[in-house]
């Protein structure tokens, strides 16, 4: 891989995260009652996700939607088969009981988004998907048709 390239890869994992952990003190800024500092981490987020849309463009990492659905199911299946086992078994030595939960609860709705990438990418494919989706606050679980009344993870 070219440096360029490398850079490429490095400039949208760091613009990425950027964008999500502005996303996150917005939230904490309104919660905490700054409005206009919620306002600037939210646009500033903005920036940050074009930048890294960009960055993965020029990657040629921009599939059409059904490569895009299988890149999304690769993604997810590394993740709740091997990533989040592995995490979860050193916050099991550790007693990390905070750290547990979480990949528990992002290893669990993981494997639930793999499911519906492969949903969708089979209707997609039959002309006929279309579903509206809800997604839990808590732990990311997302759900087709209705929200339900309680997340199921």
């Amino acid at each position: 891989m070219s440096k360029s390239k490398a850079n490429l890869k490095d400039a949208f994992a760091g613009e990425s995260q950027a964008s999500m952990k502005y996303r996150a003190f917005a939230l904490k800024a309104d919660t905490e009652g700054f409005g206009q500092a919620a306002r600037l981490f939210r646009a500033t987020e903005l920036a940050e996700m074009i930048h890294a849309h960009n960055h993965l463009k020029a990657l040629g990492q921009l599939g059409s939607t059904a490569e895009n659905l299988q890149t999304g199911i690769e993604g997810e299946t590394y993740e709740f088969s091997d990533m989040y086992p592995r995490f979860m078994s050193d916050a099991e030595q550790e007693s990390d009981k905070t750290a547990l939960q979480c990949f528990k609860y992002a290893s669990d709705a993981e494997r639930v988004h793999a499911e519906l990438y492969k949903k969708y990418l089979s209707e997609m494919k039959q002309g006929s998907a279309d579903t509206d989706i809800y997604v839990c606050m808590i732990c990311g679980h997302v759900a087709e048709g209705e929200a339900p009344e309680t997340c199921p993870l």
